[in-house]
């Protein structure tokens, strides 16, 4: 898990802009806190001159006379940091990237910044306030913090990490507003309450609607018109679940000729509009007050749409695209760990062929210790690379230009595994979002155990 702090930082008083960026950077940048600079990675910048990017960009827009956001806002720097021994640095880098690129949109500059010098690994992200195209600067908005946050946990729940449980938020004040309900509002409110009485169609519904005071016009759609209320409002304006189709399939006759004809099988849409209508239970409140409408009205219309009738088929598919989002992402770190193979091959290679002749005058000379001194790195690269070869059981140096060729190739084949592992990605969010809402619908529970019988109560 991973816990994050997005934190606005400004030119210090009595320094330019610069300097305090500069300042910052470096002690992000610190190379006794990331394993002397292995563990620096950034994004449209250099590391050693990211300060002075920053700064020339501020002037830029400055120029343009382009002010969008905070002008005193130089830059925005992320804390996140990770439970001890959950996670490797080079992943938590890995991490902190992903985070930066997604939080920003791949529209800002930024450096990561992994530090190991506390029991905890945490990632020092400072990304740059205004845009690359220095056309504008990024706009703080409410609650930014917390979107960073549920970004982080989603990324860590994909990297297989564990979240931080959140609590209530229950030491501030809440206050609570009188909901406004609208004319449409209204009209579900009484389509409700004439479906807790169970009507036996859709004709059935509308009489009970016209003795409550209610005026009917039928045509090709059926309209309705509240007392008091200066116009019709047409059934099918009113949203999922209120179409005159659904509230036929919700009414009695309608609800067990379904089930009749479908014998054993119980429809899931039908499971889940009968226990919306049914209402007011313990899964109910518990689901409308960690969700709304309108993210269930998504999720049953995305069942609609892949004919998904029952919730085993609904959890069977589910699995099937978690497994395919995975799979694809085993695949994409074997093909990294091969391109990262190939760099390192071919930068032995060249290192190899550079400092050839030194080793051979060094042999010459027998192993003189006053050549070695003279010759120290080039003798010690030549080497690695000797051990680097005896280590991958290498006989004959292949070339680097098929090196080049392979590296190309297996590149290409990682770039279109990236795009199916992005839709799969999406699939995958989808029907999980999906089985959630409908669990949160049909069990009462939502998984939790009942107070045990005995148990003290305050």
């Amino acid at each position: 898990m991973a816990a994050t702090r997005l934190i606005a930082l400004h030119a210090r008083k009595g320094r330019g802009i610069r300097a305090s960026l500069r300042e910052r950077i470096d002690y992000a940048q610190n190379p006794d806190k990331t394993e002397r600079g292995r563990l620096i990675t950034t994004y449209e910048c250099d590391e050693e001159t990211a300060w002075l990017e920053f700064s020339l960009s501020q002037t830029q827009l400055k120029e343009r006379g382009r002010y969008r956001g905070d002008r005193r806002v130089i830059a925005y720097q992320i804390r996140q940091s990770f439970r001890p021994g959950e996670i490797t640095p080079e992943e938590a880098n890995r991490i902190g990237y992903e985070t930066a690129m997604r939080f920003t949109k791949g529209k800002h500059a930024f450096t990561v910044s992994t530090h190991t010098d506390r029991a905890h690994i945490h990632n020092h992200i400072i990304f740059n306030s205004v845009t690359l195209d220095s056309s504008g600067k990024w706009r703080d908005f409410h609650r930014s913090g917390i979107a960073l946050q549920h970004l982080s946990d989603l990324i860590c729940i994909e990297h297989g990490m564990s979240v931080i449980a959140r609590g209530n938020a229950g030491k501030r004040r809440k206050i609570e507003w009188q909901e406004r309900k609208s004319i449409r509002g209204q009209i579900r409110e009484d389509i409700e309450n004439c479906l807790m009485e169970k009507p036996r169609s859709l004709q059935d519904l509308l009489r009970r609607l016209e003795q409550s005071g209610y005026e009917v016009k039928r045509g090709k759609d059926i309209s309705l018109k509240r007392q008091g209320a200066k116009r019709f409002v047409r059934l099918q304006s009113l949203g999922l679940g209120f179409r005159e189709e659904d509230i036929g399939m919700l009414t009695a006759e309608d609800i067990s000729g379904k089930r009749e004809s479908t014998g054993s099988k119980l429809s899931l849409m039908v499971d889940i509009d009968q226990k919306i209508r049914e209402g007011k239970g313990r899964g109910y409140e518990r689901w409308a007050k960690s969700f709304n409408l309108k993210q269930m009205a998504d999720s049953l219309l995305f069942l609609q749409e892949h004919n998904v009738e029952s919730r085993e088929e609904l959890d069977a598919r589910t699995v099937e695209t978690v497994q395919t989002f995975h799979d694809l992402g085993d695949q994409i770190k074997v093909l990294e760990a091969r391109l990262h193979e190939i760099a390192e091959m071919k930068t032995h290679i060249i290192n190899y062929v550079k400092t050839r002749e030194i080793y051979t005058a060094y042999r010459k000379a027998g192993y003189s210790k006053r050549f070695l001194d003279k010759h120290r790195a080039d003798i010690e690269i030549h080497k690695a690379a000797k051990a680097a070869f005896d280590k991958a059981g290498v006989k004959k140096l292949p070339k680097v230009k098929d090196l080049s060729a392979e590296y190309g190739q297996v590149l290409s084949e990682k770039k279109k595994c990236y795009t199916a592992y992005r839709e799969a990605k999406k699939d995958m969010q989808q029907w999980t979002v999906a089985q959630k809402n409908v669990a949160m619908i049909l069990d009462p529970n939502n998984g939790k155990p009942e107070r045990q019988r005995g148990a003290k109560t305050r």
